[in-house]
């Protein structure tokens, strides 16, 4: 499994708002700048964003966007599950019933089930609010498993 630029450009994006939930609307254009990101790829994780009700859009001078909810309650990954689709790290734990015909007999299956479980566990357990303490408090290499 690797995370694409539009995955990791989407949490940035998200951590932008989240450190300046108190702003109010805060424009494409800015978070471009600040983020170094063009704002033409920003307008595309934005509209997976918006239709995933992350993000409240403002349109006019005053426009911009805003997170719909606290930074506490967004996880890394279901900013990475709308971004990227499926965190599984292989095609037969797509779906939710293994399609598989060597599943029953499989003896690697159960490595990748427990690496899926642990990779939702983890990125579902830190949320944005999470990852702006951590940085003040330590900087920002502070993720060790």
């Amino acid at each position: 499994m690797k995370i694409s630029t539009k995955g990791r450009y989407a949490l940035r994006m998200l951590l932008d708002l989240a450190e300046r939930k108190n702003d109010g609307f805060i424009s494409l254009k800015e978070i471009a700048e600040r983020q170094n990101i063009s704002k033409q790829y920003l307008e595309q994780i934005v509209s997976l964003l918006h239709t995933s009700n992350f993000l409240r859009a403002n349109r006019g001078k005053q426009g911009g966007y805003m997170l719909t909810k606290a930074p506490s309650e967004v996880t890394v990954g279901q900013v990475l599950r709308i971004t990227e689709g499926s965190l599984v790290p292989v095609a037969c734990l797509e779906d939710e019933a293994n399609q598989c015909n060597r599943a029953a007999g499989c003896k690697t299956l159960p490595i990748w089930t427990g690496l899926h479980k642990v990779i939702n566990e983890y990125l579902d357990g830190i949320t944005l609010q999470d990852i702006m303490d951590r940085h003040d408090r330590q900087g920002a290499d502070s993720y060790i498993i």
